[in-house]
């Protein structure tokens, strides 16, 4: 049975590009190899139907709140955001949010690790409760410019990087700390990739 969108969930919050003192490449290195399972069974609501509550803000409020400046706020429900301004870290461009029916699409809430990535690379193998932590962690949520989000779809690194270059170090890094915390695999194709990216960086740090 699917837990309740109103399940509330335990974070502190942290900025977006918080770091640890764990480097990438050698948490990368301690990821297991192996293919890409079938996706068969995948549903989003394997995950979580919806998103959560994170203390008194649903998840996408939270991130929103954490990632965009110069933020205005409905009067309700609680912790609504209404407009602000997202430095975006995939494309680079500034992008104003305003809340609305066909405006909000502007800047979307990306899974860094993508679901159906996850799914098919340990996530199959977790229980539901830890599934459902995935889909609200703020360490595997990003806000960015919806179109951008919506062309990366469910690729991982081995077929979508950031258009940003300059931001393709802290992307990778996130997505390793994610597929950590998460005991989740990568693909031959996809560590290549991520390894060259690091090659870069060497001194890249995981995020917290």
């Amino acid at each position: 049975m699917l837990a309740s969108t109103s399940q509330a969930i335990a974070f502190e919050v942290t900025p977006a590009t918080a770091a640890t003192s764990v480097s990438a490449t050698a948490a990368l290195n301690k990821l297991p190899i192996k293919g890409r399972a079938p996706k068969t069974g995948y549903d989003r609501t394997n995950f979580s139907d919806g998103w959560g509550d994170i203390g008194y803000c649903d998840t996408r409020n939270y991130i929103l709140k954490r990632d965009l400046t110069n933020i205005t706020w409905r009067s309700s429900p609680d912790c609504t955001v209404a407009t602000g301004t997202l430095h975006d870290p995939y494309t680079g461009k500034v992008i104003h949010f305003v809340r609305g029916v066909g405006s909000s699409l502007a800047v979307q809430i990306d899974h860094v690790v993508a679901v159906s990535d996850a799914w098919q690379k340990g996530a199959q193998q977790l229980g539901y409760s830890k599934r459902y932590a995935f889909y609200n962690d703020p360490l595997n949520l990003l806000a960015v410019d919806g179109p951008t989000n919506s062309s990366k779809g469910d690729g991982d690194a081995a077929t979508w990087l950031p258009p940003n270059k300059g931001y393709r170090c802290a992307y990778v890094a996130r997505q390793i700390a994610v597929k950590r915390k998460y005991s989740l695999w990568v693909t031959s194709a996809e560590k290549s990739a991520m390894a060259r990216v690091l090659a870069g960086c060497p001194t890249q740090k995981l995020p917290n």
